[in-house]
């Protein structure tokens, strides 16, 4: 039986974040040849809404606002309300960011239904759309069918692939009225403290440090490696806590959750609250002085010896193999 599914878009640096096709590929998925409709929020956004047609949506709606400029949960509530109540949708999906954690239960919490989130995989099994979700911090899985007349879930970034872009797709844009009041929020500036590049939740590529980095300028041959492999930096919460980087940086139980199709561990000795953040990304190669370390037991690959003479050697290789590439 078709559905209709609304996604919402999501920008960064004025760019579609890739978990927006992803969740779209998830709406086709549940859609069942229905309808995917997609919504984009903000100041001048129509010039984005073909983007999100060539990735599979069949129709996109866009309310722009000043207002709606910069993220605030009561805008984008009271933006989204209207929409839902128009359409009558089926399933809405958000991405499993900050954004979509913050609003996702927000609107389910509104509309009296439950709340299906950091899904990593979504099928349509018997005519029941079953969700597939991390439990008990990843060491298993559990599968969910809701029995709800309309479906809230987040999907985790970087596990459902996009569908591929189709530039001769079309479909009906619709500027829409957002009619936004009683702003609670003032966001005045926004302050990165992460430094610019790949988006770490959604990177595929992930150099990470422990405290075996042993201070901030242990994490320099760290970030030159990502950078040569076009990837981002993280780190345990060790690392964190001794200030040798910032918290943004974190991954695990207690920091963000990521998924790269590669992550290399340096000096991370592998503790179940890092493992967490981490495990089930695709490949694993662990970097460790000691042969004993935890993260040797979850590794593909592991290399015993001092970070600080095998990453730069890394380096240096994967710079000769993009020179000849």
């Amino acid at each position: 039986m078709s559905k209709k599914v609304i996604v919402l878009g999501e920008f960064r640096d004025g760019s579609l974040r890739n978990v927006t096709f992803e969740a779209i590929a998830a709406g086709k998925t549940v859609a069942e040849g229905g309808e995917v409709i997609g919504v984009l929020f903000g100041e001048s956004v129509s010039s984005h809404a073909a983007e999100l047609i060539h990735y599979g949506a069949d129709r996109v709606l866009t309310a722009e606002n000043p207002l709606l400029k910069n993220y605030t949960s009561d805008g984008y509530v009271q933006a989204l309300l209207p929409i839902i109540e128009r359409e009558n949708p089926d399933v809405i999906i958000f991405g499993h960011t900050s954004m979509g954690k913050d609003l996702s239960p927000k609107l389910s919490a509104r509309m009296g239904t439950g709340l299906i989130s950091d899904a990593v995989d979504v099928e349509v099994a018997g005519g029941n759309i079953v969700f597939t979700r991390p439990i008990y911090s990843g060491k298993a899985f559990e599968r969910i069918i809701s029995e709800d007349e309309t479906i809230f879930a987040t999907i985790r970034p970087n596990n459902i692939a996009p569908l591929d872009k189709d530039e001769t797709r079309t479909g009906a844009v619709e500027s829409i009225e957002a009619d936004i009041r009683d702003i609670r929020t003032v966001i005045k500036d926004i302050v990165k403290k992460t430094s610019e590049g790949v988006d770490l939740s959604e990177a595929k590529i992930i150099v990470a440090g422990g405290r075996g980095v042993k201070s901030e300028e242990g994490f320099k041959p760290l970030q030159e490696l990502a950078d040569v492999l076009g990837g981002a930096v993280g780190a345990s919460r060790g690392a964190c806590d001794a200030d040798y980087c910032d918290y943004s940086l974190q991954i695990g139980q207690t920091g963000k959750v990521v998924t790269p199709d590669l992550y290399i561990a340096c000096g991370i000795s592998g503790a179940i609250q890092h493992l967490a953040g981490m495990s089930n990304s695709k490949i694993i190669v662990a970097i460790n002085k000691d042969p004993e370390a935890d993260i040797f037991k979850i590794a593909d690959y592991g290399i015993v010896g001092d970070l600080f003479e095998i990453v730069p050697l890394l380096t240096e290789e994967f710079k000769k193999l993009s020179v000849s590439t």
